[in-house]
């Protein structure tokens, strides 16, 4: 587990589960970036992430609720048992009141939202601990949201779409532009209309909010 050696206080590893493996690796990259964070793996299926706990020990693994047809919790207890020193962060896009209490009964030690920031997971994953479930702001408001307080409706261009569904296959701005043989400026003007349609601070919050929304389902 992270701890501070000399003063120095260890990153702690993450291990990413995800059935979107552009968007494992993007979230991946991202909180490796993070100080006090290093990403140790991503996996793309629940056997390949129990696995990876298993060999790899991370202190902390990021538990999509559901990937693919695999059951996130069950993978979260399956987790627990071939690594008990690791602690399971479960990350989810929908959710129901219960299911928090399921996460604590699979042994879950924080329950965070994707529609939630990215510095709020990364707050979260500095502080779980174990003996305790986190719950975060955002899964609060996924568990316990009426239908009438889901996200608008957002309206994209054909263009807007091309550049969202790049970003989320793990394209970078300069990568698209040239793909779409466009302008490195141009890209980034998409890329900000996209986080200002969707209310997302960075390119990631706007590939998950857009797939919260519904508008990359082709891509499950």
């Amino acid at each position: 587990m992270a701890g501070q050696v000399g003063g120095q206080a260890h990153p702690r590893s993450v291990l990413v589960v995800d059935d979107h493996r552009a968007f494992a690796e993007m979230l991946g990259a991202a909180l490796d970036g993070v100080d006090g964070l290093v990403c140790v793996g991503t996996a793309s299926t629940a056997d390949e992430g129990v696995e990876l706990a298993a060999r790899l020990r991370p202190d902390v693994v990021v538990m999509d609720i559901e990937i693919g047809h695999d059951d996130g919790l069950a993978a979260t207890a399956r987790v627990r048992q071939v690594a008990p020193g690791t602690l399971v962060a479960v990350f989810t896009a929908h959710a129901a009141p219960d299911w928090v209490a399921r996460a604590a009964q699979a042994g879950a030690s924080a329950f965070v939202g994707k529609t939630g920031s990215l510095d709020e997971l990364v707050g979260v994953l500095r502080g779980v601990r174990g003996g305790q479930l986190v719950v975060a702001p955002s899964a609060y408001l996924v568990a316990t949201g009426p239908p009438s307080e889901l996200p608008a409706p957002v309206a994209l261009s054909g263009r807007e779409r091309e550049v969202l569904a790049l970003l989320a296959a793990g394209t970078t701005v300069r990568d698209l532009a040239a793909e779409l043989g466009i302008t490195l400026a141009t890209a980034q003007g998409y890329v900000k209309s996209l986080r200002r349609k969707l209310g997302a601070g960075t390119q990631l919050d706007a590939v998950v909010k857009a797939r919260e929304r519904g508008l990359l389902d082709h891509d499950r």
